[in-house]
């Protein structure tokens, strides 16, 4: 008997031991092919000698000096690195300042709390409200499962979560009309914030969050053009900070360093986690606008935060060597060239599976939506547990993805979300294919 207190009570997990490359291997000597990365985590593969080699070093030199009372020369170089590709992003936008923290959801708590404070520290104390949308993720604590929309981890937590305001999604596989062009529905769907801010009063809204490709919860949905440049429109007009939460598809995961890049507008707080270092440390990173910052500095405010483990020398040295391997090897060149194998590989093979509704996605951020019916869009019913069976079947194949999705209640479909490391070639892809084959005939032969 284990004494971890597993995340499923109900199963029993295979043993990593080792991994390399593209692959982990269990205690029995089963090899996976990650072509997830676990969930979106893995941008330079496992074992990169690179990295393994820098973190060694410095946790050889000094692993921790608590930044309370210290600075450190990993946090400052990959500050300044990140700080560089968000000026690069976002023309004339220089100088932006870089909160470490050790995973997503203390990013996007980071965020929150420097939301709350700029608007105190300006005298506009009302402005306490974050409107989300529904179908979002931004993390696992408290406050930011009470501003997501995931509606089934709600659901775990019941009426104890905070109810503020939400929108709807821009997921044009659902819901566009028939009747109306991708820039319509993307103005549609963006006017909902307005909407929204009319009837609750701007006077209260401190923020919008939203994910500029939205990750597991609608699997890998990429909003219609237009749609974000409208939602910068209407936060600009009320006087709403704009947070956009990249804790899954930044760092490169979709072609560009950033994902807003790709949509063209600019937010005043970006969040970084999961491959920004690799999987070789737990790292985030909340990343403000220069003018944020300055608000805190014009009026002598310290900002009411921290973690015993923000700017951890040791994580940051990861990130750094991390980033430092994505420019070096020109990786983002790689997400581009088999982001577009891998589409066309997966729409070669299962364009025309009867229970394939959707193939979408960025760069190597991809996603298979699977449906009851391709015409109406039916989601399977919840009873069949597809989603699980997905799971369940991808690592008897050897293969690791991330499920999700599937509900009825939801109007979901179970999707397979796909987040290889960037080093991903297209041998690769081919076992992919051919592993997914085995599984999808595996799920849906019986249905």
């Amino acid at each position: 008997m284990s004494n971890v207190f597993y995340r499923d009570i109900t199963k029993s997990y295979p043993k990593a031991v080792k991994s390399h490359g593209m692959y982990i291997f269990d205690e029995t000597g089963n090899q996976y092919l990650d072509m997830s990365g676990g969930a979106a985590v893995s941008p330079v593969g496992h074992s990169h000698p690179k990295v393994v080699d820098a973190l060694c070093e410095q946790i050889k030199t000094m692993s921790f000096a608590h930044t309370a009372f210290f600075t450190n020369d990993p946090q400052e170089k990959l500050a300044e690195i990140i700080s560089a590709k968000f000026s690069e992003a976002n023309a004339s936008e220089a100088n932006a300042k870089v909160y470490f923290t050790s995973g997503g959801t203390e990013a996007n708590e980071t965020a929150f709390k420097l939301v709350w404070q700029y608007w105190k520290i300006l005298g506009k104390t009302k402005k306490q409200k974050i409107i989300s949308r529904t179908h979002s993720y931004h993390g696992n604590s408290y406050a930011a499962l009470s501003i997501s929309g995931n509606l089934p981890r709600r659901r775990v937590m019941g009426d104890l979560l905070l109810d503020w305001p939400r929108i709807g999604p821009c997921y044009s596989y659902r819901g566009l009309h028939a009747d109306e062009t991708e820039q319509q529905y993307a103005l549609r769907c963006a006017n909902e914030l307005e909407e929204i801010i009319l009837k609750e009063g701007s006077e209260n809204i401190a923020a919008f969050i939203a994910e500029p490709v939205v990750g597991a919860s609608l699997g890998v949905v990429a909003s219609s053009i237009g749609y974000f440049k409208r939602i910068r429109e209407i936060c600009d007009q009320y006087d709403i900070l704009l947070i956009a939460d990249e804790i899954m598809c930044g760092s490169g995961r979709t072609g560009t360093f950033f994902a807003h890049e790709q949509d063209d507008f600019l937010p005043d707080i970006v969040t970084l986690a999961k491959g920004i270092a690799g999987g070789y440390q737990p790292l985030a990173a909340t990343i403000a606008r220069a003018k944020i910052h300055q608000v805190f500095i014009d009026n002598a405010a310290g900002f009411n935060h921290g973690h015993t483990y923000v700017g951890h020398a040791s994580a940051c040295a990861a990130g750094l060597a991390v980033l430092n391997v994505i420019d070096q090897e020109d990786l983002l060149k790689n997400v581009k060239i088999q982001g577009e194998n891998l589409q066309a590989a997966l729409i070669d093979a299962f364009n025309d599976h009867p229970y394939v509704g959707d193939i979408r996605g960025r760069g190597l951020f991809r996603a298979i939506e699977f449906v009851a019916d391709k015409e109406s869009k039916t989601p399977f019913a919840d009873h069949l547990q597809i989603t699980k069976k997905l799971k369940n079947s991808v690592m008897e194949n050897g293969l690791i993805c991330y499920p999700g999705g599937g509900s009825m209640q939801d109007n979901l479909g179970s999707h397979l979300l796909i987040a290889p490391p960037y080093i991903l070639q297209e041998q690769h892809i081919d076992q992919f294919i051919e592993k997914l084959k085995m599984i999808m005939a595996d799920v849906f032969n019986e249905q």
